[in-house]
């Protein structure tokens, strides 16, 4: 989710450069820097965290020049400091990258026995130094890509100028975004349209395996292969903020959206498909002796809990080893029995939400080995940890969390997986089926969340003045249904409560009656037909029933006054799907009654405070 911009013309472009990085701020960034060419040479400037932090920094150090490229990092490998920051130098290339090369070990290793100096932590500076190898070669600066990218493995958008070709701007991209802005004697690129829209309303947008060559008068499109690509511009006639959410209404419809691609980044690089395995490096377990762990603590606040109670599940059956879902509220303020042999795995968005951070401390004052479960890289509690297993969700702006929820239980079943495989208590025909299913995930999410939006959004017109709404699920349905509540809760300000089907009754059952819808969540599972039967004692008391259900259900179909289905997957990923009509039911109740869905009342992204 990192922000780039460049330009080639005959304007000063540093100051255009600084005001698009301003305007991709929604996507998050820890970092930022410039790359502009004087003519003779490139120079750069970079600096940590706000965008002021840069312009400071570029009036002690003003950048002259018609040709440059500017970034916004959200760190994936590699803290948030100044040496890790774009652009990365390398010889006579510099570059920007957004994305995630999964081969960077293998190409750094590569890279230092043939005398380079590799200086950042980042997967970036590795394709600058390729680059960098192609040019001096002999190849000019397309070419020098071109090859370069034939080696790498993995997401990218890249931006790169060249020393020894001033004007000339080469961009391209897979599976990251990238825009070409189409001036008058000048050229433009970004990562999304809100970085163009003051220069231009012309705008192409690059496919996967493209490279793009601009120049001030001129673009060219050709694929790796080198075929020519013919693409006609677009009018883009979007107001600024309509740009920032590419077309949504609102942030989080936008996020929900996004949760695929979100997914497909976590995994990527953690899968051993070969081996039906997960890779202890890429999972925060290199520096942690499983074989002395004991018990395990999940440890988490909020929707994260809620993804570390759905871990409990992955963990105790594929792993077969003892674990307890905290509170990191209830775990601090209580005299917890923790100490060596046991495992807290703190799981938190932000990496800095107070009460898990004061838990983690705790935790390991008694001897406890922690791993971090967290989005930002370099964020607190990753920091004081034994381990860090972070997510690639990308920023998420609106407060109700959608697409880190989805990739906390990714990356919670990852760790399940890889202690099921170490204990011996995952077969690995098990296992394959796990690791191919999760490969296959992203795409059936998207299915999901494209075939579902319009039946969800009609659901919650018809639905969306009741008062109270309870959610009923168990097993793994049960996390979700306690998910499904607290998001009705978080932005449409509905009463909403979930339960453990099998409790219902033990209470909830009273407050059922027709004016009460009852969401029950039930694919076909180990739980499936206990779950028949409550949503049948729901039946009988007149409470309206949505139920989300597996495809080919029959009988969700004819007992829910309402059935919207998900495909059949592995029993431990349908929550991946289960949650994404429930996440889109709150969207759409909140909107029907006219709520703030990015920032609703009382709540804050990340606690930070008691």
């Amino acid at each position: 989710m990192c922000g780039i911009v460049g330009y080639v013309g005959q304007k000063e472009c540093a100051t255009m450069l600084l005001d698009g990085l301003r305007r991709l701020e929604y996507r998050g960034y820890d970092s930022a820097g410039l790359a502009v060419h004087d003519g003779k040479e490139v120079k750069v400037v970079r600096a940590v965290g706000k965008l002021a932090n840069l312009a400071t920094a570029l009036a002690q150090t003003p950048l002259k020049g018609s040709t440059g490229i500017g970034h916004t990092r959200w760190a994936t490998h590699g803290r948030p400091t100044e040496v890790n920051a774009h652009p990365h130098v390398a010889g006579s290339i510099a570059l920007v990258h957004n994305g995630i090369i999964e081969n960077h070990v293998a190409l750094r290793r590569q890279i230092e026995e043939r005398g380079q100096k590799v200086l950042s932590d980042t997967d970036t500076e590795i394709v600058a130094h390729l680059v960098n190898l192609h040019a001096k070669d002999g190849n000019d600066l397309e070419t020098a890509v071109r090859l370069a990218l034939r080696e790498v493995h993995g997401t990218y958008a890249i931006a790169v100028i060249s020393k020894d070709e001033p004007g000339k701007l080469v961009v391209s991209k897979t599976a990251s975004p990238l825009v070409l802005g189409i001036g008058e004697d000048e050229m433009y690129a970004g990562s999304d349209v809100p970085a163009l829209l003051p220069y231009t309303r012309k705008m192409i947008f690059l496919e996967d395996g493209e490279i793009a060559t601009l120049t001030q008068k001129s673009f060219r499109i050709t694929t790796l292969e080198g075929a020519p690509v013919e693409r006609a511009p677009q009018h883009i006639d979007w107001s600024e903020m309509m740009a920032e959410k590419a077309g949504f209404k609102h942030f989080m419809l936008k996020e929900i959206h996004e949760q695929p691609r979100a997914l497909e980044d976590t995994l990527r690089g953690r899968l051993d498909r070969e081996n039906a395995d997960v890779i202890a490096a890429e999972i925060g377990l290199a520096n942690i002796d499983i074989s002395k762990i004991d018990r395990i603590y999940l440890i988490a606040c909020g929707t994260s809990h809620h993804s570390a109670l759905a871990g409990r599940y992955y963990l105790e059956k594929l792993a077969r080893i003892p674990t307890n879902v905290e509170l990191a509220s209830e775990f601090r303020n209580r005299d917890a029995v923790i100490g060596k042999g046991d495992l807290v795995v703190a799981v938190s968005q932000s990496g800095e939400t107070l009460d898990t951070l004061m838990a983690v401390k705790e935790a390991k004052k008694r001897g406890a080995t922690v791993l971090a479960i967290a989005n930002v890289i370099g964020s607190a509690i990753p920091r004081i940890s034994d381990g860090a297993l972070y997510t690639h969700a990308g920023p998420e702006i609106g407060v109700a969390s959608t697409k880190c929820f989805s990739t906390q239980l990714a990356a919670l079943l990852l760790l399940s997986i890889y202690i099921g495989r170490r204990r011996n208590t995952l077969d690995p025909k098990r296992a394959r089926e796990l690791v191919e299913g999760l490969a296959k995930l992203p795409h059936q999410m998207k299915d999901v969340v494209a075939g579902t939006k319009q039946l969800v959004a009609n659901v919650a017109r018809r639905y969306g003045d009741a008062r109270d709404v309870l959610f009923l699920g168990r097993g793994l349905s049960f996390p979700i249904a306690l998910e499904g509540a607290l998001k009705l809760k978080e932005i449409s300000y509905v009463h909403a409560e979930g339960y453990a089907a099998g409790e219902m009754k033990h209470g909830p059952i009273a407050l059922i009656d027709s004016a009460v819808p009852v969401v029950v969540i039930m694919p076909k599972d180990s739980n499936y037909d206990k779950t028949v039967g409550n949503l049948q004692e729901v039946k009988a008391r007149e409470g309206r029933i949505i139920a989300i259900a597996t495809e080919g259900d029959h009988e969700a179909e004819k007992l829910g006054d309402e059935a919207i289905m998900i495909p059949e997957v592995e029993e431990e990923l349908t929550p991946f799907l289960t949650v994404l009509p429930l996440q889109l039911y709150a969207y759409y109740v909140a909107d029907h009654k006219g709520t703030d869905v990015d920032q609703p009342r009382n709540l804050a992204k990340t606690v930070t405070v008691e």
